[in-house]
């Protein structure tokens, strides 16, 4: 099998794990070779030639978009976890690349300004030590022999010895462990070999060796960073029974426990049984498609732990287990607490202004910046950022409204969203 081919097939395999935002590219506009449109629709040749996946994209802090490199090392695996399409028993063509052709091909794609970083994951192809112990190799003659500088973000394998991850945060700049499902429960029924207490586990590692080296960093400015960028984790939305209050309570958890930079939300893609015709697996739900609103609105609730100081239990309660399609969960949850509002925004302090639907914790900061000097009218707030469409039903200057909070229903109704639970919907607004 050429390289070419290598590519494709490992690429295509990895952009099952949502540890991006997007997780491929159709049509990656890169600069080719000769002033030419690298991934240019309709070219049947060529280093630059479009690949359906490959390529994901994912954003810093400040909004810029960061292009990877993201590929399995082998999609060969021992697991067969009945919701994953590398699974041992998938009727695949099965590759793997060599150390030597992933440095020279991340490297390659550098120089020509393709991407800004690798993803690297694996199938568990052999021992969980051995398989990251390539991955470690791949990061480490990257960095060593190849003088690559850019991002890395290594996947670690669920049994790997805490050796081997503390070596891994040496050389990468991310790490992340795959809880994949949200109870040991359903781990037990769909992927039988995985244990949660495992991977648990090397999360509980890789967070404590970080605080670690940040605390000898403090005494020896010399100590070497390790993973600067944290570590992240996937949960599979829709293949097991467990609803989002449950997602949400777990997501919570980790965030507090292991101080992780993301938990990422993948809807579950309904896979068949090989060799039946795509007849799906008994343990799985039988959907039509992947639930792709629930993951939207996962992604909405998991940005109110993180930026937003909600808690998983102001989310959702047992009444509500389920977050609402129609609605984002932060104008869910005001409409359900219209005794806190209307919020005089000339008085409210920032953690009050975070709760209300239409001002992020950018403007909120600006809010209380500019009222220090001047007073903030209607048409102020718009130019601060504030989302009037969303904040209008919830707000006051100076006693004087837009409109008031005396009728949920109506409320509820004017912000849900028109065109049903049925279609994707934007991960950002802008």
């Amino acid at each position: 099998m050429d390289l070419g081919e290598k590519i494709s097939l490992l690429a295509g395999a990895a952009k099952y794990d949502a540890s991006c935002t997007s997780s491929g590219s159709g049509a990656f506009q890169g600069s080719g070779p000769r002033g030419q449109a690298a991934g240019t629709r309709g070219r049947k040749q060529g280093f630059g030639l479009s690949l359906p996946a490959g390529v994901c994209h994912s954003w810093t802090k400040d909004g810029r978009c960061v292009s990877l490199l993201k590929v399995l090392y082998s999609n060969v695996c021992r697991f067969d976890c009945a919701y994953c399409v590398n699974r041992s028993s998938a009727d695949t063509r099965r590759a793997a690349f060599t150390t030597t052709e992933l440095v020279d091909l991340t490297g390659e794609f550098y120089r020509r300004n393709y991407i800004e970083g690798l993803f690297l994951s694996s199938g568990i192809f052999a021992d969980p030590d051995i398989v990251m112990e390539k991955l470690i190799e791949t990061a480490k003659k990257l960095r060593t022999e190849a003088g690559y500088g850019g991002y890395i973000h290594l996947k670690i394998i669920p049994g790997t010895g805490e050796k081997l991850i503390r070596e891994a945060g040496t050389w990468a700049d991310r790490l992340s462990a795959n809880i994949e499902l949200p109870t040991d429960k359903s781990l037990q029924t769909l992927a039988p070999e995985k244990s949660g207490k495992v991977i648990l586990g090397a999360m509980e590692e890789v967070f404590r060796t970080s605080v670690q080296y940040e605390e000898d960093r403090r005494r020896i400015k010399s100590t070497p960073a390790f993973a600067p960028a944290g570590q992240s984790t996937q949960l599979i939305v829709g293949a097991s029974g467990e609803d989002d209050r449950q997602i949400i309570a777990l997501s919570g958890a980790l965030y507090r426990k292991f101080s992780l930079r993301r938990v990422y939300y993948s809807a579950f893609i309904p896979v068949g049984i090989p060799g039946r015709g795509g007849i799906p697996d008994p343990r799985l739900p039988a959907i039509p498609g992947p639930p792709l609103v629930r993951e939207h609105r996962l992604y909405q609730a998991d940005w109110l732990l993180r930026f937003y100081h909600f808690t998983a239990a102001e989310i959702l309660d047992e009444a509500t287990p389920y977050l609402d399609a129609h609605l984002d969960p932060k104008c869910a949850w005001a409409i359900k607490h219209t005794a806190r509002f209307p919020l005089e925004i000339n008085r409210a302090d920032y953690e009050e202004l975070l709760r209300v639907p239409g001002i992020g914790a950018k403007t909120a900061r600006r809010i209380i910046e500019v009222r220090r000097s001047r007073s903030l009218s209607f048409d102020g707030l718009r130019r601060l950022g504030v989302v009037l469409k969303r904040a209008r039903y919830f707000i006051t200057l100076s006693g004087s409204f837009l409109d008031r909070p005396d009728d949920p229903d109506r409320i509820r109704r004017r912000l849900s969203d028109s065109d049903g639970a049925g279609l994707q919907l934007p991960l950002f607004e802008f």
